[in-house]
C-alpha cells in the first residue's frame, strides 16, 4: 500500500476531493437502494452497496493507471479511439433492443454490466477536439478546412447519440462548442455551427413526428418532459419532480439523518438520477450545499490544473474532459430542484452505476495526468508534451 501511495502523483487536492466524493457516496447509495429492493424487488441493499463499491474501486484503478500516462500520449490515442467509438455508437443505436420499456440503444450488454457507449464517446471526442485545436493554434483557421477533421466527427458522434439520449448529445455538443471557444476557434464559425445544429435538430424532430415508425427515437419523451417542466402537467416526469421536491422540503436545514429518507421508497431512480434529492432529505440543505461546494471545488482545481499546464494541449485537455463532470453534476442538482427539465443525467461519483462512474474516473485520471509534474519534462529538462520525440533525440545528439 505504501508503495502504491508513493506512485500517486498529480494534484493532491483533486485526489482528495474525488476520494471524499467516492467515500461519501456509499451512504446515500446504500440508503436509496431500498427502492430497488422493496419496490422493484431487485437484490438487497448490501448487494447494491457492494456492487457500487466494486465499481468505484475499479474506477479508482482507472484513475491510477491513466494518471501515470504522459499527457501527450492521449493525442495519438484519440486518433485511434475515434473510429472505434463511432462504430460502437452505430452498433449501440441500431441494436434496437428495449429494456424495461425504455429504449436500450444506450447500452451494450457485457458480462456483469451494461456499457453505455455514449459516456466513452464523450471523453474520446473531447480529447480529439483538444488535439485538433492544439494542432491549428498557430494557423489562420478557415471554416472549410475544419469541416472534415473537426465537425464531421463531432456531428457523427452527436447524431448517433441523439435518438436515444438527447440530454447527453446536447451536453456533448455544448461542451465541444465551449472548448472550441476557449481554444480560439472563430466565434463567427461557432455561431454558424450552432445554427446548423438547430436546423438539423428541427429536421430530425419533424421527421420523427411525421414518421414515428421509421426509426427508434425518444422525441415523444422529450416533449412530455419539456411540457411537464413548462406547464406542470401530470406526467411521469412531473411525478418524479414532485417526489424530489417533497424530499428536499422535508429535509429542512439539518435533514432527517442518514438512511431515514421516506421519499426514496416512492421516487423512481432514487439511487441514480434523483439521488441528490435523497441526500438533501437525509442531510438537509447543509449537506446539499456541502456537496455542491465539493463539485465547485473540483471545478476550481480543474481550472488551476489547466492554467498551470505548460502546453496548449494540456490546458485544453484538462478543461475538455474536466468541465463536463461539473456541468453534469450541476444539471443533476438543477433537475432535482426543478430548475431544469428531467434529463436522466446522474450525479458523477455519487450515483450508482458502472460505466458512467468509470468514464468519470477516466476523465479525472486524464486531468491528473495533466497535473503530473513528472510528465512535463524529460530528464534533460525539455518539454515533451508538444515536442516531436525525434526532435528531442536529435537535439540531444
Amino acid at each position: 500500500m505504501l508503495a502504491l501511495l508513493k506512485n500517486i502523483n498529480g494534484d493532491k487536492a483533486l485526489w482528495a476531493v474525488v476520494a471524499l466524493l467516492g467515500l461519501f457516496s456509499f451512504l446515500p447509495v446504500y440508503s436509496a437502494s431500498s427502492n430497488l429492493v422493496y419496490v422493484v424487488g431487485n437484490g438487497t441493499p448490501i448487494g447494491h452497496l457492494v456492487k457500487h463499491v466494486v465499481f468505484l474501486l475499479f474506477g479508482f484503478g482507472i484513475i491510477y493507471g491513466v494518471h501515470r500516462i504522459p499527457t501527450h500520449f492521449f493525442k495519438g490515442l484519440s486518433l485511434i479511439a475515434m473510429p472505434i467509438v463511432i462504430v460502437l455508437l452505430a452498433y449501440t443505436l441500431f441494436q434496437g433492443n428495449v429494456i424495461g420499456g425504455a429504449n436500450a440503444s444506450r447500452w451494450i450488454s457485457l458480462p456483469f454490466v451494461k456499457f453505455q457507449t455514449s459516456t466513452l464517446a464523450a471523453v474520446v471526442l473531447m480529447i480529439y477536439v483538444a488535439r485538433y485545436l492544439t494542432k491549428i493554434k498557430d494557423d489562420v483557421i478557415t471554416f472549410k478546412e475544419s469541416i472534415v477533421p473537426l465537425w464531421v466527427p463531432v456531428f457523427l458522434v452527436v447524431v448517433l447519440i441523439l435518438p436515444a439520449n438527447f440530454s447527453t448529445a446536447a451536453i456533448i455538443f455544448s461542451m465541444v462548442l465551449i472548448l472550441c471557444f476557449i481554444g480560439g476557434y472563430p466565434l463567427k464559425y461557432l455561431m454558424g455551427i450552432v445554427g446548423s445544429g438547430l436546423v438539423l435538430l428541427t429536421l430530425f424532430i419533424l421527421v420523427a413526428k411525421a414518421a414515428p415508425d421509421l426509426f427508434e427515437n425518444r422525441v415523444t419523451t422529450w416533449e412530455n418532459r419539456i411540457e411537464s417542466f413548462l406547464n406542470g402537467e401530470d406526467t411521469e416526469a412531473d411525478y418524479q419532480i414532485e417526489k424530489a421536491k417533497i424530499a428536499i422540503a422535508t429535509g429542512g436545514i439539518m435533514g432527517k439523518g442518514a438512511g431515514k429518507s421516506i421519499q426514496k421508497n416512492f421516487l423512481p431512480q432514487s439511487s441514480s438520477d434523483f439521488i441528490y434529492a435523497i441526500i438533501v432529505e437525509e442531510y438537509g440543505l447543509i449537506g446539499g450545499f456541502v456537496l455542491m461546494f465539493f463539485f465547485l471545488f473540483l471545478l476550481f482545481r480543474i481550472v488551476v490544473i489547466a492554467n498551470g499546464s505548460g502546453t496548449v494541449f494540456g490546458k485544453l485537455l484538462a478543461l475538455g474532459v474536466g468541465l463536463p463532470i461539473v456541468f453534469q453534476a450541476l444539471i443533476n442538482m438543477a433537475v432535482a430542484v426543478e430548475l431544469f427539465p428531467v434529463t436522466g443525467q446522474n450525479l458523477p461519483l455519487i450515483s450508482s452505476g458502472g460505466t458512467s462512474a468509470w468514464m468519470t474516473c477516466l476523465a479525472i485520471g486524464i486531468v491528473l495526468s495533466v497535473s503530473n509534474k513528472e510528465h512535463k519534462t524529460s530528464h534533460s529538462g525539455v518539454d515533451i508534451d508538444e515536442t516531436n520525440p525525434l526532435e528531442v533525440l536529435s537535439g540531444q545528439l
